[in-house]
């Protein structure tokens, strides 16, 4: 495995990626116990870097880990890591473990110090023949937890989704619950149908993306309609237009799921207007750089 050596940050120090090592005792490692935040990067800005140290704080507090820095510290390690990197586009990948203990136990050990790891990788757009042209997904039964609104690192429902997808050649697995769309293996799901934009309301059931966020603030500045609510999967199957929303995916419309057409099989027209208020979006406010 070649990993590159782009410089990361872990437990305070500065060093190539393919040099730094954990403990084998880490509880990450041991039992998935941690959480994480994904950061995209644009010519070095880093898009809506609060939001993101905020639903770190309130994800660390939801599963008992106490927090290694203030907002501050924060701010000054993913700014540190970002003005260091050969490349302008990025994306973070930072990750807050329980720490090293032993012996091995579930309940969380007496003393024991958070692991803090952050690297970045080259962020690149969606192809534009994927924005163009679209994307195809399958759907399956959602089997995770409860709580899948904290971001935890124990992913290994979402691995096997994504795989699902990976093993039919499309780009994303939908989950669904009880009758209800829920979201993707690795996204959140929108829906148009009749000039309406549908999306699941945020629940301990789902991951709200930050982009998620965003297309609801474009939504409603550009006065697009859209409801926040139930999802049902009849909705989903008779929709004009899915949409797939992610950091690195950016948004690419669904035109084919489970082997059959979305709406008419083609990329939609609130698609359309929604990538165009987007990449605006992303040119006049996620380059631009505020001093």
């Amino acid at each position: 495995m070649h990993v590159p050596q782009y410089l990361a940050y872990l437990n305070g120090e500065f060093a190539p990626l393919d040099q730094l090592k954990i403990s084998v005792l880490d509880r990450g490692f041991l039992f998935g116990d941690g959480v994480y935040e994904m950061i995209p990067v644009y010519s070095r800005v880093v898009f809506r870097l609060d939001e993101h140290l905020s639903r770190l704080e309130q994800n660390l507090a939801a599963i008992g880990i106490p927090n290694p820095h203030s907002r501050e510290a924060w701010r000054e390690l993913v700014l540190s890591l970002v003005a260091q990197q050969t490349f302008d586009d990025q994306s973070i990948y930072l990750q807050v473990s329980r720490g090293p203990a032993f012996p091995r136990n579930h309940a969380f050990p007496a003393e024991v110090s958070p692991t803090v790891f952050i690297f970045a990788d080259q962020l690149e757009a969606p192809a534009t023949v994927l924005t163009e042209q679209g994307v195809s997904a399958v759907t399956a039964t959602d089997v995770r937890w409860l709580r899948c609104n904290i971001k935890a690192i124990s992913l290994l429902a979402n691995v096997l989704a994504k795989q699902q997808a990976a093993d039919a050649g499309v780009a994303e697995t939908i989950l669904l619950r009880d009758g209800l769309l829920i979201e993707g293996a690795a996204s959140n799901i929108f829906i148009v149908k009749t000039g309406i934009i549908y999306a699941p309301a945020p629940s301990e059931l789902m991951l709200t993306g930050i982009t998620y966020d965003l297309l609801i603030e474009l939504a409603g500045q550009y006065g697009l309609p859209l409801q926040l609510g139930d999802v049902t999967e009849a909705m989903l199957r008779q929709a004009d237009e899915v949409w797939l929303t992610s950091s690195s995916k950016e948004i690419l419309a669904i035109v084919l799921l489970d082997g059959q057409p979305v709406g008419n099989g083609q990329v939609g027209p609130i698609y359309k207007k929604m990538l165009g208020f987007y990449q605006e979006f992303k040119r006049t406010v996620m380059r631009r750089r505020i001093d």
